[in-house]
């Protein structure tokens, strides 16, 4: 189970997304636009990420937010920018 939730979030555009869902939760065409994709390929790897615990969603009228479920994703996040970090 730990090896899927690696394989995962072990894709650039699912990196971002968890990157922009810990400050805060978002709907699929905020997050599209942030991360420059199509919203249904957005929607794809939300679907994904979902399935295997990693972020939660919550329907508020016509709009789906989509928020960090899994607490040690900011530990794993942070462990990926220092370590890959670019230096400026």
């Amino acid at each position: 189970m730990a090896a899927e939730c690696l394989k995962t979030i072990a894709h650039p555009v699912r990196l971002r997304l968890i990157q922009l869902m810990l400050s805060k939760r978002y709907t699929v065409g905020e997050l599209a636009e942030l991360c420059e994709t199509a919203p249904h390929q957005t929607s794809e790897h939300l679907r994904l990420m979902v399935r295997c615990g990693l972020l939660s969603s919550l329907r508020e009228g016509r709009n789906v937010f989509y928020s960090v479920a899994e607490p040690h994703l900011e530990h794993i996040i942070s462990c990926i920018e220092e370590r890959f970090q670019k230096k400026e």
